[in-house]
Parts: C-alpha cells; sequence; structure tokens
C-alpha cells in the first residue's frame, strides 16, 4: 500500500502540471467533443508509457547516456512551440465555444492530435518513463505496487480534467475567456519548459 499510495501521489504531480496535452484534454471537455475518447486515449497511453519506466526502461539511459539529455532539450524545443502556438491563439482571439455549432472534429483527426501530443512529446516521456521509473527503483519488488498508483492517478486525473472541464462552459462561451486560458497556458508551458531546461538529471 505504501508503494501504491506513492505512486498515485508522484504521478499525480507529475500529471496535474499543465502540458500541451492536458490543455488539449481540457479544450476537447471544454467543446464536449469525443470527451470520453481522449480522456481514455490520454490515460491508456501513461498506463503504457508507466509500465515501460516501472519495468526498468528507465536504467536504459544508464547505458544510453545521450538519450536523457535528447529528451530533455527536445521536450524543451517541444513546450516551447506549443507556448508559442498558445500565445498566437491568445493574440488572435478566434477561439470560442459554441455548443449549438455542431462543428465537431471527425474522432479520427483528434485521436491523430493525441498521439503527437503524447507520443511525440519528450516531456511526456520524461514525467512516465524516466522519473516514475527513477522513483519506482526505490521500491524494489513493489514496482507493480508503485506502477498500479500512478496508472490509477492517471486515469483519475484525465478523466477528471475531461468531464469537469464542461462546468465550465458557459464561462468559456466568451472569446475573452479563451483567450485568458490560451495566455495561461503559453505561460505555463513556458515555465515548464524552463525548469526542463534548467533542472538536472
Amino acid at each position: 500500500m505504501d508503494a501504491a499510495f506513492a505512486g498515485f501521489r508522484i504521478g499525480l504531480g507529475l500529471i496535474v502540471a499543465i502540458g500541451a496535452q492536458n490543455a488539449y484534454v481540457l479544450r476537447q471537455g471544454l467543446r464536449g467533443e469525443h470527451v470520453f475518447a481522449v480522456a481514455l486515449f490520454c490515460a491508456v497511453s501513461d498506463a503504457a508509457l508507466i509500465a515501460l519506466g516501472v519495468s526498468g526502461f528507465g536504467a536504459l539511459t544508464s547505458g544510453l547516456p545521450w538519450l536523457a539529455p535528447l529528451l530533455r532539450w527536445g521536450g524543451v524545443v517541444f513546450l516551447t512551440y506549443y507556448a508559442l502556438r498558445a500565445f498566437g491563439s491568445a493574440w488572435r482571439g478566434e477561439a470560442h465555444l459554441d455548443p449549438a455549432s455542431g462543428q465537431a472534429e471527425p474522432l479520427r483527426k483528434v485521436l491523430g492530435v493525441m498521439v503527437v501530443l503524447t507520443w511525440a512529446n519528450p516531456h511526456v516521456w520524461i514525467d512516465t518513463v524516466l522519473l516514475l521509473g527513477a522513483v519506482s527503483a526505490q521500491f524494489p519488488a513493489q514496482g507493480l505496487q508503485f506502477g498500479f498508483g500512478a496508472v490509477v492517478a492517471s486515469f483519475s486525473f484525465f478523466f477528471a480534467l475531461a468531464y469537469g472541464a464542461r462546468l465550465f462552459a458557459p464561462v468559456f462561451a466568451k472569446p475573452r475567456a479563451w483567450q485568458i486560458l490560451d495566455l495561461g497556458v503559453g505561460c505555463l508551458l513556458l515555465s515548464v519548459a524552463w525548469r526542463l531546461a534548467v533542472m538536472e538529471m
């Protein structure tokens, strides 16, 4: 139970930080488009990556010294790019929420975006595979329990974010609210990129 609780607590702490993936889940929740599919995709993807980390993939970096820096600086570039996109969206003020419009994006396109934001995002790999994998090593013979706790945290967070976002739909019916959200997301992404750039690995 100690290992499972540690996995839940640490996993939640890493996942909650707003990133490009979480921002997109929030948007889909606010729009009410493919909410279950998006939340499930993120949670299952996280579970797979956590399993990789807990099973010892994180230890691979000791034999491949170039892997951690590659993921680190790739994450900085990735997060900075999406931060600039968020700032651009805030500047243009084009985003809005109109439930009556009926112009939902097809599920295939939405999942295609999620594939990129999840599996091509170095920051996600650092959090789930490298960091959680390294912490799980502190619980010898309890890696399964630790990983289970982290997976539960992931499922809990993504479904709460996706479905809870809809409670704020009346607020985000106004374009100004989207501008503030995009500006905040951009600032948060830049702060995560900065922490990633200066962190010791």
